[in-house]
């Protein structure tokens, strides 16, 4: 037998691991049903290190002894501090991948040597050699470091046969890459690249931080040396969060209690963001990466018509206005039906399977083979019409999906609503299939423009819910069509039906609360906040009591420790300062 070699996504925001097993592709649980390790690194309390979960819950109390986005400094003479060493970003990423190398022998019960290891198009050499060094730092033989778009192209096409012209678009956290790939039956070939290494969704995160900050200026006269680094990386969680949030909602809420404080008073940070002010926000960064596309189209010598395919990469084309531009730009759908987060360590692990000599079937997804929307006064083709198609979810989309999309009365005092629902995709949505209906009745007296949600969620079973709501007043109507799916082309969602597998592994890898290295960060955050209840007034040490019991109780159990040991770490935080 073949020596088994794992596949690693060395990500900027996050990293995956996979493997080939029985001919199938398997990306491995990290922890609680995930398979993301947090591209985190930290030193804890007593000295030990932190990696994934546990470093990024520390982020926000101590930023200072906790390392994020190194790989936007890998190849470079970069140093970091933690305690009293210094490290490469090389050591850095070894520490990771040390840690995703013991996840993969957890789950194989077997020693892993080998891995195929993936980096952006566009990185330098002294770039690809860091990460060289890094696997060999954490005890691999790194057989082969392949691009990310060409892992990500053998993930969607691993048993292609025919030539396709497919451009790559990696959005990562930190870097950004686009790639023009040509497939012809088993090679797969990168014509031409271009790209930007310190552009991703950390410059995303940076917007709305900004404009956290400044609204936390302008509303309660916060000097600009109150913003420590532990405030920032506070801002920072809760704007990574709002914008995961927004991808399917239109709606985000920027929360942190306990934020600061000014003249012994807490200060909160409670701020909504809007989707439409978030992409207006990053329009800059989008129209950076479309002008690094056709440059990328002339290294080809090709051009948008020449294109078969655009390929989704990183967790930041999650962001609506990426597909929205990008369909707007080369009049082509994009394929999403591969998590953009898994589909890179998805095809570093075909690469090592194929190298290793083993056979591969083809990467298996479920997904939908229509879209589904509903209608809206707006322009087509020039004019307003009023049945103008709004798709929510869209044809290839993997299942279970779930949007959101805001829209507005257009009359002053409007009291219903009438939410029709349908499956196809002409832009008319009368000539696409109604499935379904609803009115919103006894809505209140708005002037024209009162919000409404509405939301279209399908699940694995086909069965699509459709909810809407009025955003002032939280009143909401829904419906759930049984086969949403099912009930039309039977030979083409068998078709569908063919590629249903598990992209994200068989879930065999035992559960574990916590590395011995988080159970001890635990144990130091109990104490720590122990120590606080002698000296707090009535109210606080209530509230460390209840905290301490409830990380205590998760830790017992097996309950939800991050959001836990987050709580605590935020009532400590604020306590301390």
């Amino acid at each position: 037998m073949s020596e088994r070699i794992i596949g690693i996504d060395l990500g900027t925001t996050n990293s995956e691991v996979a493997i080939v097993k029985d001919g199938k592709v398997e990306v491995l649980e990290i922890h609680n049903g995930s398979y993301l390790l947090p591209s985190v690194v930290g030193l804890a309390d007593d000295g030990c290190m932190l990696v994934g979960e546990s470093a990024a819950n520390q982020f926000a109390l101590y930023p200072e002894r906790t390392v994020k986005s190194i790989k936007r400094h890998m190849g470079s003479d970069y140093q970091i501090n933690l305690g009293e060493h210094s490290y490469t970003p090389a050591e850095i990423s070894a520490i990771i991948l040390k840690r995703l190398k013991t996840i993969a022998e957890q789950h194989l019960g077997e020693a892993v040597n080998k891995a195929v290891i993936t980096v952006p198009a566009f990185f330098s050499d002294a770039q690809r050699q860091a990460t060289r060094d890094a696997g060999r730092i954490a005890g691999l033989e790194v057989a082969r470091i392949i691009n990310e778009p060409t892992a990500a192209a053998l993930a969607y096409e691993s048993n292609h046969l025919g030539q396709k012209n497919i451009m790559a678009y990696d959005l990562g956290g930190g870097t950004f890459d686009v790639s023009i790939v040509r497939l012809e039956n088993d090679v797969v070939e990168v014509l031409a690249s271009h790209g930007n290494n310190h552009l991703g969704g950390d410059d995303f995160d940076q917007k709305i931080i900004d404009h956290a900050i400044q609204h936390l200026k302008d509303e309660f006269s916060i000097e600009e040396k109150a913003f420590t680094p532990q405030v920032i990386a506070r801002i920072r969680r809760a704007a990574e969060s709002a914008k995961i949030y927004l991808s399917n909602n239109p709606f985000a809420m920027l929360d942190e209690e306990y934020l600061l404080k000014k003249n012994n008073k807490v200060i909160h940070l409670s701020l909504e963001l809007s989707r439409h002010d978030y992409e207006e926000m990053i329009t800059p960064f989008i129209d950076q990466t479309l002008q690094a596309a056709h440059i990328a189209l002339e290294g080809a010598n090709l051009s948008v018509s020449d294109l078969d395919e655009i390929l989704l990469i990183g967790g930041a084309t999650r962001t609506p206005l990426v597909s929205q531009r990008l369909e707007q730009e080369v009049g082509l759908p994009t394929r999403n039906e591969i998590d953009p987060d898994l589909c890179v360590a998805s095809g570093a692990a075909i690469q090592g399977a194929v190298i290793s000599g083993d056979k591969v079937n083809s990467v298996l997804v479920d997904i939908t083979p229509y879209t589904f929307g509903t209608s809206a006064l707006s322009m087509l083709d020039g004019e307003m019409y009023p049945y103008t198609y709004v798709p929510l979810i869209r044809k290839n989309s993997a299942i279970p999906a779930r949007h959101t999309e805001v829209f507005f009365t257009p009359h002053d005092n409007q009291e219903r609503v009438d939410v029709m629902i349908y499956q196809g995709e002409e832009k008319d949505a009368l000539n696409n299939t109604e499935i379904g209906r609803y009115t919103i009745e006894g809505l209140s007296k708005a002037p024209a423009g009162n919000e409404i949600l509405t939301t279209f969620s399908l699940d694995l079973n086909g069965i699509l819910h459709v909810s809407s709501k009025e955003k002032a007043t939280g009143m909401e109507v829904s419906i759930t069509i049984d086969n949403a799916i099912a009930r039309f082309d039977e030979e083409e969602l068998e078709q569908a039906k063919m590629r249903i597998g598990q992209l994200l592994g068989d879930g065999s890898l035992s559960e574990q609360a916590r590395s011995d290295n988080q159970r001890n960060h635990n144990q130091i955050l109990i104490e720590k906040a122990e120590s606080l209840m002698e000296g707090s007034g009535e109210d606080d040490r209530e509230d460390l009591v209840d905290g301490v019991e409830r990380l205590k109780d998760a830790l017992a159990q097996g309950g939800d420790i991050d959001d836990a040991v987050s709580q605590l770490s935020d009532l400590v935080f604020y306590l301390e300062s």
